[in-house]
């Protein structure tokens, strides 16, 4: 009997975030784009273009989805399947509220980076089963990105964790009661966001699948549902990135009046939000400009930052 509950409650909230994401979201940041770009974005279907993802879906079940010739065909049916049960595993221990979560583990912040990692592996599979140089060079972007932007994302919440003296996801926001994060440890918070765009493959950082030089990268071959799983898997990574930032910078679920939960999805709302606006506004850099960035500026500064919040943690203990 309590296998089964814990059953439908993870199937529940499962269902809840893959109904945010293809609906919600994705409405969101199309109505979004158009009002910055000066153009309506979808209006036909619904009120206000907000059943524009229900025809999507039906538009993207019905397509032929077959791989090409010459293709690796089991890792090509793989890939898209690894590209997001990863990212939706990860969810299963973000702290929703206070002791809501499916799987409160001690080790919290390390599982969702690794699971953000596994989606290296997705795009790279995918490419190189795609028989396409176009996919194959996407794919090997695609793993020297995860790579450089990978180490310093993990170094730039390092500061949290010491500061927390914790990896547990609910011990970190209970130790932001007094002041957030964010006021502690701005350098930090700023590296995070930059390398969870990053991982998240979002402009300006969609290099992988750069349209302007690529065709589509490593999604070129890639069409029906199988791009359905690859579109849902990046979506799916800007709530968890944005989920995972609130967490660690911007107190939780805490805050005045309103219930938790209410709270944490507020949050992350508006950073998924900034998610969509730096797509709308920012340039996408050159390839060497992107990973320069990465091993030159940002993995110094979040050594950086590790040196200091180490240097205060040690002083604070001291006295």
């Amino acid at each position: 009997m309590i296998g089964l509950i814990i059953t439908a409650t993870i199937s529940v909230v499962m269902i809840m975030v893959l109904l945010v994401v293809a609906g919600t979201f994705t409405w969101v940041e199309r109505r979004l784009l158009g009002f910055v770009q000066e153009r309506l974005g979808p209006n036909r279907v619904g009120p206000f273009g907000s059943l524009q993802w229900v025809a999507d879906t039906v538009k993207i079940l019905t397509k032929e989805d077959r791989p090409p010739p010459g293709a690796d065909k089991l890792t090509y049916i793989l890939a898209p399947a690894v590209a997001a049960t990863p990212v939706l595993a990860g969810f299963g221990v973000v702290a929703f509220g206070d002791g809501l979560a499916l799987a409160p583990v001690d080790v919290g912040v390390l599982f969702l980076l690794g699971m953000m990692g596994l989606t290296a592996y997705a795009t790279v599979l995918g490419a190189w089963a795609s028989n396409n140089r176009f996919s194959l060079m996407g794919g090997m972007r695609a793993a020297a990105q995860m790579l450089a932007y990978e180490v310093f994302l993990g170094l730039s919440l390092m500061g949290v964790v010491m500061l927390a003296g914790s990896l547990s996801m609910n011990a970190i926001v209970e130790a932001q009661q007094g002041v957030w994060f964010v006021v502690l440890q701005p350098l930090g918070a700023a590296l995070f966001c930059i390398a969870g765009v990053a991982a998240a493959h979002r402009l300006p950082f969609d290099l992988p699948e750069s349209e302007n030089d690529l065709v589509a990268g490593f999604i070129t071959e890639y069409t029906g549902m199988s791009f359905g799983l690859f579109f849902l898997g990046e979506y799916l990574a800007v709530l968890l990135v944005s989920a995972l930032a609130v967490t660690l910078f911007f107190g939780g679920w805490q805050g005045p009046f309103l219930p938790g939960p209410v709270w944490f999805g507020l949050k992350t709302a508006v950073i998924a939000v900034v998610f969509v606006w730096l797509r709308a506004t920012l340039p996408r850099p050159r390839y060497d400009q992107l990973l320069g960035f990465a091993w030159k500026i940002a993995l110094p500064l979040s050594l950086l930052n590790l040196l200091l919040t180490g240097i205060v943690v040690v002083a604070r203990s001291a006295s």
